[in-house]
């Protein structure tokens, strides 16, 4: 796991740094689910959802958008996420569990996925990631 939050005045900015596209999304993932819910999450039940967009920006705020929607209607805490891009497509294996008031309030609410400020870089050490959620 590899993102930092970087200070931004109203939203949360966060900036990921993976070897791997299908690993920055991942890691994406992660600080999106740390950001709304703490760091005590748990593995109890899993759950596959499959995006396919036009653009890798695209792909990755329609992925998160798709998270932050299931865990609000289905009342879900995700702690993994198995993922594979394929091209433009792509598929992920969620794992968590029911939300729990008492463990999962600690958090942010985050109202969506913004394309402000988004950034995906390639470079020789693979790939770096700037993205904003909007709180």
């Amino acid at each position: 796991m590899s993102f930092e939050e970087i200070s931004h005045t109203a939203d949360v900015k966060i900036r990921a740094r993976a070897l791997t596209l299908d690993a920055l999304f991942t890691d994406a993932f992660l600080a999106l689910m740390q950001v709304v819910y703490g760091t005590d999450r748990k593995v109890a039940i899993t759950k596959e959802i499959r995006i396919e967009s036009d653009t890798i920006e695209s792909l990755l705020i329609d992925f998160l958008s798709e998270v932050l929607f299931i865990a609000e209607v289905e009342g879900l805490v995700f702690s993994q996420a198995d993922i594979i891009i394929d091209g433009l497509n792509l598929t992920a294996i969620l794992k968590g569990e029911l939300f729990d008031p008492l463990r999962h309030s600690s958090g942010t609410e985050v109202k969506g996925i913004s394309y402000s400020g988004l950034i995906i870089q390639k470079d020789a050490n693979g790939y770096m990631l700037d993205i904003l959620f909007d709180v």
